[in-house]
């Protein structure tokens, strides 16, 4: 009976690894411009883009600029974006206003919805737009 346990907690522990490995795919983007990611401003360059622990099971999204290490936890919100599942892509959607940009949405090019990020509301006579930056999965996953 005692091995029987043993086995069982060692094969659940073995599975937990393999699922949490399987949703912790990593994306790059590389993004021309400088942009808010929460409260952070973050230079232009490559980003590692992944998922990253949430204690309360809330989505969050790590940013890593490559080069700097410098870096953005999001906690993100969900939000239907069916347009973008034909194309399979995955990408970030930053809302720009004024000459500064936020990172505003992440689809990881699979899911049937994007994660949408709070952001500041624009002002009275603000023009805003957006740019839509695509990532490309790391490989070996």
């Amino acid at each position: 009976m005692k091995k029987l346990t043993t086995r069982l907690i060692i094969a659940t522990a073995a599975l937990v690894v393999v699922i949490g490995a399987a949703s912790a795919q990593s994306m790059t983007a590389s993004i021309p411009f400088e942009f808010r990611a929460g409260n952070r401003v973050m230079a232009p360059g490559t980003y590692d883009v992944g998922s990253a622990n949430s204690v309360s099971g809330a989505p969050l999204f790590k940013l890593q600029n490559v080069h700097s290490g410098r870096q953005a936890i999001l906690l993100a919100q969900v939000d239907p974006r069916k347009a973008w599942a034909a194309e399979a892509t995955p990408r970030l959607l930053f809302a720009c206003a004024s000459g500064s940009c936020m990172l505003a949405q992440l689809w990881d090019g699979s899911d049937s919805y994007a994660y949408t990020f709070s952001r500041p509301k624009l002002g009275k006579d603000e023009e805003a737009y957006v740019r839509v930056i695509p990532m490309q999965r790391d490989k070996g996953e």
